[in-house]
């Protein structure tokens, strides 16, 4: 079967190359029919699981459509290019093809299509190049704002913000959850403006900036529904118990079906806060003097006495 495939893809090349061919009679190559027999030699390539050759095959489909000014056909053979890279697991040329396909779907007018690309190539090199993908997903939710595809803008923007908390670039993580916030009051989703103030507070939190931390919640306040809310409550109590060192009060509040339960990055941005200082529990002057009045501490001041007149008065 596959060496079927492939004397077929050969079949198509040797066809494609005879239109290429110019002559006494014939001057101008006959592109379009050259790229329309290097694309089905490039599908019996794939077909035979001859992925390099299938990859030869695009690439010159593509330099045919771009030789007879077809963008967006020439665009989709270079991405069938890179898809066929990436099924060699040669991810970072694959990504390059992708977003030169990218840019040319932009050149042709076509920008949907250019940022679901984008996005294609962020999910490519993901796991293998985080840094990379996060680029890719903001450059993808900056062609879907400037179409007013808002939606669409936000979910490439919330990966890119959790590549960034996963990947410890927190002041980079704080600006993009502060731009996904903005876009989200725009649209007036409310909601989910309380969800990301909260990821915004164990971000600054993470960073150590307490203050940065207080700002959100203090201009969250103009958010309608915020004040009053459960999230709101729920981060009040988490700034309180931070401020005062409280350990127990801020892992209880992290605790929380509201923390636990978001997505998995900023869960554990809550469970692995830890206060300042070491985060030793504030007592209260109650709990203070009980324990003053303990006998363990009883006998640690008589000891502390004794030893200090233990060599006697003089």
């Amino acid at each position: 079967m596959a060496a079927q495939k492939i004397n077929e893809a050969l079949e198509h090349i040797a066809k494609a190359e005879k239109y290429l061919k110019t002559g006494f009679l014939k001057w101008k190559p006959d592109y379009d029919s050259a790229a329309t027999e290097y694309g089905k030699a490039a599908v019996a390539f794939k077909n035979a699981k001859q992925f390099d050759q299938a990859k030869d095959a695009c690439l010159r489909e593509a330099q045919a459509h771009e030789n007879n000014k077809a963008l967006f056909h020439a665009a989709k053979a270079y991405e069938q290019a890179g898809m066929m890279l990436k099924e060699m697991q040669r991810l970072p040329e694959a990504v390059q093809l992708i977003e030169k396909a990218s840019m040319m779907y932009l050149e042709n007018g076509t920008p949907d299509t250019a940022a679901i690309a984008l996005e294609r190539a962020g999910k490519i090199i993901e796991n293998v190049c985080p840094e990379k993908a996060v680029q890719l997903y903001q450059q993808a939710a900056s062609v879907f704002e400037n179409e007013e595809r808002l939606r669409q803008a936000l979910e490439m923007l919330g990966k890119a913000s959790r590549l960034l908390v996963r990947g410890r670039r927190l002041d980079e993580a704080a600006l993009s959850l502060q731009k996904e916030k903005s876009i989200y009051k725009e649209i007036e989703n409310y909601p989910t403006c309380y969800k990301k103030t909260i990821a915004q507070v164990l971000v600054h939190l993470h960073r150590n900036d307490y203050v940065a931390a207080e700002r959100c919640v203090r201009e969250s306040y103009s958010i309608p529904g915020f004040n009053g809310s459960e999230d709101c409550a729920a981060l009040e109590q988490l700034l309180e118990g931070y401020d005062q060192q409280d350990q127990d009060q801020v892992s209880e509040v992290c605790n929380l079906p509201l923390f636990k339960y978001m997505d998995n990055d900023y869960a554990k941005l809550g469970l692995t806060l830890v206060v300042p200082g070491g985060g030793i529990k504030k007592k209260s002057p109650n709990a203070a003097q009980d324990k003053a009045r303990g006998p363990a501490t009883v006998g640690s001041h008589a000891d502390e006495e004794e030893d200090e007149y233990s060599g006697g008065l003089c």
